[in-house]
C-alpha cells in the first residue's frame, strides 16, 4: 500500500511528481484532484497514487465524470490502482465510487444521493445512464471466520461494534437476492436467467407493487440445494435487509415491521443485544455445526451504505462448500419447505 499523506504534503508531491502541470492539457496546474474521492475512504485517501494535478477546466471535467479514472491514471503514469476498501479491482469506478458496466450503465454508488454529487454529475454526460438497481456488497469476514478464501477480506478488529446494538442471524445457504419494484436479480445486476429463480420471480410479480419506488429487498433464494440441504423453510425467499431511496439500510426494527407487512419471514436471528465478542464468537460451536453455514452480524441501527463493511459482517464455518462444482451447474435439487 502507498504512504498515507497529509493534506499538504498530499498536494505538494502530486504537484512536485506532475511538474506542476495539468496532465491532460499542460497548463499550470491548480488542483491536486482526488482520483477516488476522499470521503470514500476511511484515512482520507491521501494517496500519491490517488492525487492527479488539474487545470481549473480539467478538474471540473473529472468533478463531473467526463474524464475517467483510468484516462486520469494513465496520463499520470500511475500504473498500481489503489482503492478504498469494499471496492474491488474488478471493477471500474467512477470519481464517486459508481460502478461502471460492461455496458456503460453506471450502477449507484454510496455518494450518488449526496446534494452535491447530484448537482456535479448533471453537469455530465451520463447522468440518464444511471440504472436503481445496486449490487449487493461483499461481506468481510470477522477475525475469527474459519471459511475465509485469499481473494476474501476481513474486518482487522471488531471495533466497530464496540458499545453497538447488534444482530446475529444464521447465514443461509441459499443465493443472495434483491428484489425491486419491477425487478428481481442475483449477486450480479445483470446475471443470466436459471431454474432456481422462478419462484423468487413469482413472488416479486405479486409483492412488487407494495415495494416503494427506488426502495429494494435483499435476502436468500432457498429454493435450489447448494452444498446444505434444508428442510422444514418458512419460505423459498428469506429477507436480511431492506434498503431505501437513500441507499440506506433500514434498521432491524424497521425491517421486521416491512417484513410483517409483506407477509415476507426474515433470517433467523440467532443472538440479539450489545455487541460482546466472546458470545458471539461461541455461536457457531452452540450450534448444530452440520446444518448451520455460519451467521451475519450487522449492527440494530439504520446506516449508509457507505458503511456497509463497518456494519456488517460474516463467520463462516469451514469447508462450507462441500463440492468442486458450482451449484447451478449439479442436478436440480429443490429444498422443502415446512408441511
Amino acid at each position: 500500500m502507498d504512504k498515507l499523506l497529509n493534506r499538504d504534503t498530499f498536494r505538494e508531491s502530486v504537484f512536485n511528481r506532475d511538474n506542476d502541470l495539468c496532465v491532460i492539457c499542460g497548463k499550470a496546474a491548480q488542483d491536486a484532484h482526488h482520483i477516488i474521492e476522499r470521503k470514500l475512504w476511511s484515512d482520507g485517501g491521501y494517496y500519491l497514487n490517488n492525487g492527479a494535478s488539474l487545470c481549473g477546466n480539467h478538474h471540473i471535467e473529472a468533478e463531473n465524470t467526463n474524464l475517467s479514472c483510468e484516462e486520469i491514471r494513465e496520463a499520470c503514469g500511475i500504473d498500481k490502482v489503489i482503492l478504498p476498501d469494499g471496492y474491488y479491482v474488478d471493477h471500474v469506478y467512477t470519481k464517486w465510487g459508481d460502478v461502471i458496466l460492461p455496458n456503460g450503465n453506471r450502477m449507484v454508488g454510496p455518494l450518488f444521493h449526496d446534494g452535491s454529487v447530484q448537482k456535479i454529475l448533471k453537469l455530465g454526460n451520463y447522468y440518464d445512464r444511471y440504472t436503481n438497481y445496486v449490487k449487493y456488497p461483499r461481506t468481510y469476514h470477522l477475525p475469527w471466520s474459519e471459511g475465509k478464501t485469499k481473494d476474501d477480506r476481513t474486518l482487522q478488529d471488531t471495533s466497530n461494534f464496540e458499545g453497538k446494538s447488534v444482530i446475529v442471524t444464521e447465514k443461509m445457504d441459499g443465493e443472495n437476492t434483491t428484489i425491486y419494484r419491477d425487478y428481481i436479480h442475483a449477486r450480479s445486476i445483470d446475471g443470466r436467467d436459471h431454474w432456481s429463480r422462478s419462484w423468487v420471480k413469482n413472488l416479486q410479480s405479486k409483492i412488487g407493487y407494495e415495494i416503494p419506488e427506488g426502495w429494494r429487498l435483499c435476502g436468500e433464494n432457498m429454493y435450489a440445494k447448494h452444498s446444505l440441504k434444508y428442510e422444514g423453510l418458512d419460505s423459498y425467499f428469506l429477507l436480511f435487509s431492506i434498503w431505501n431511496e437513500k441507499n440506506e439500510c433500514l434498521s432491524w426494527d424497521e425491517t421486521c415491521e416491512y417484513a410483517k407487512m409483506l407477509d415476507l419471514p426474515t433470517v433467523r436471528v440467532i443472538y440479539s443485544g450489545i455487541w460482546d465478542s466472546s458470545k458471539v464468537e461461541s455461536l457457531y460451536n452452540d450450534s448444530d455445526r452440520e446444518k448451520m453455514e455460519g451467521y451475519v452480524v450487522r449492527v440494530a441501527d439504520k446506516f449508509n451504505y457507505i458503511d456497509f463493511s463497518k456494519c456488517v459482517a460474516k463467520f463462516v464455518r469451514s469447508e462450507h462448500v462441500g463440492t468442486n462444482h458450482h451449484w447451478m451447474f449439479t442436478a436440480s435439487e429443490k429444498n422443502l419447505l415446512k408441511v
